[in-house]
């Protein structure tokens, strides 16, 4: 019988950490809805302009600049962009939102089988009581947005100047094709064939923003092959060699550690590339995984001009003391040895709980 109790009181206790998890995490979402809805709003409007705009100029075609003309698809594109963009982010976020408060309601019921048993992340109507308990995690949490935030505008430009200016291209190209074939059908099939190499080498750019807001193979084959298939990817983007080691059995870790841990990956590598483009010698950088039953440990070592950790400026390090903050929250562990001429190299260190078997 006391076995039962204390399996019980266990199952309460996780049940706790889940719905106070659950609840904060609704608060955030929240806030983002609050935030993408008002900027959806305005991309509606800038995007009825430019659609505006952009019929008038298709009205007067041939007696508008080519200039213009230009000027007015790439605005039409980017307002488009945008708001397809934000729409799907409200829908993921909708979408969470749905299912976070799905998981507070059932352990509501839940928790009816136990009333002797109040949830502590439960408060009642009249209490004050923050969800978040201290300035640390409403500090914490405003790093997160302002992450998310940087982390948004940095695609969104890549958007910009990539795949979008490229479509705006294509139309122009396009045009230019279509009226070459009156003319000279030879240079036509030239323009053609220009355009088809222009799309594919688009496509590529896409898959690999797809590829950077979300891997799907995440969520299909777990942390190892997708971080395996990002550094291929790196590779070939930035042309830098990658050493990648891996010890221990691989296996599927619990999807919060392994989105962490992947994330922190891409931050660092990231950093060593955009910290040392202007290096003599060629960037090099190791990749060290161990895994065993009860931790997961990652090291990324670079041979990068390095810095002193003490000169850092506030902010200029967001996406390491964001790093540092969700290793430690977890239990684990970070470690950054850096000096100047010396290279860079990042340790974390993480508690894990296999899933394989749940």
């Amino acid at each position: 019988m006391s076995g039962n109790v204390t399996s019980i009181k266990d199952f309460l206790s996780e049940l706790e950490s889940e719905y106070d998890q659950a609840q904060k995490t609704l608060k955030e979402i929240d806030m983002m809805l609050d935030q993408s809805q008002s900027e959806l709003s305005k991309l509606i409007q800038r995007n009825t302009s430019a659609s505006t705009h952009l019929q008038q100029i298709q009205n007067q075609f041939d007696t508008v600049p080519r200039s213009d003309i230009k000027q007015a698809y790439n605005s039409a594109l980017d307002s488009q962009q945008r708001m397809l963009v934000m729409r799907s982010q409200l829908e993921k976020l909708q979408n969470d939102q749905s299912n976070l408060k799905k998981r507070v309601t059932l352990i509501d019921e839940i928790r009816e089988f136990f009333p002797d048993q109040p949830l502590i992340g439960k408060t009642s109507k009249n209490s004050s009581t923050s969800l978040y308990g201290s300035n640390d995690d409403l500090t914490i949490l405003e790093m997160m947005i302002n992450s998310q935030e940087t982390e948004r505008q940095r695609l969104s430009r890549q958007m910009h100047d990539g795949p979008a200016q490229a479509l705006s291209n294509f139309i122009v190209q396009t045009e230019i094709a279509s009226r070459l074939f009156e003319i000279d059908k030879e240079r036509a099939k030239i323009e053609l064939e220009n355009l088809k190499g222009a799309a594919m080498s688009t496509f590529q750019k896409v898959r690999n923003f797809i590829s950077e807001l979300r891997p799907m193979s995440l969520d299909d084959l777990g942390l190892m092959p997708t971080i395996k298939k990002h550094i291929e990817l790196f590779k070939d983007q930035y042309g830098i060699d990658v050493n990648l080691s891996i010890n221990g059995q691989d296996r599927r870790l619990e999807p919060y550690l392994e989105v962490m841990f992947f994330r922190a990956l891409q931050e660092i590598m990231g950093n060593s590339v955009k910290h040392n483009q202007e290096q003599p010698v060629k960037v090099q950088i190791s990749i060290q995984i161990a895994l065993d039953e009860n931790q997961i440990k990652l090291a990324v070592a670079d041979n990068g001009k390095g810095f002193n950790p003490d000169d850092l400026k506030p902010g200029s390090g967001l996406g390491l003391k964001l790093i540092r903050d969700r290793v430690e929250m977890l239990g684990g562990s970070f470690d950054l040895d850096s000096s100047l001429d010396q290279g860079c190299r990042i340790t974390l260190t993480a508690p894990i709980k296999s899933v394989d078997n749940e």
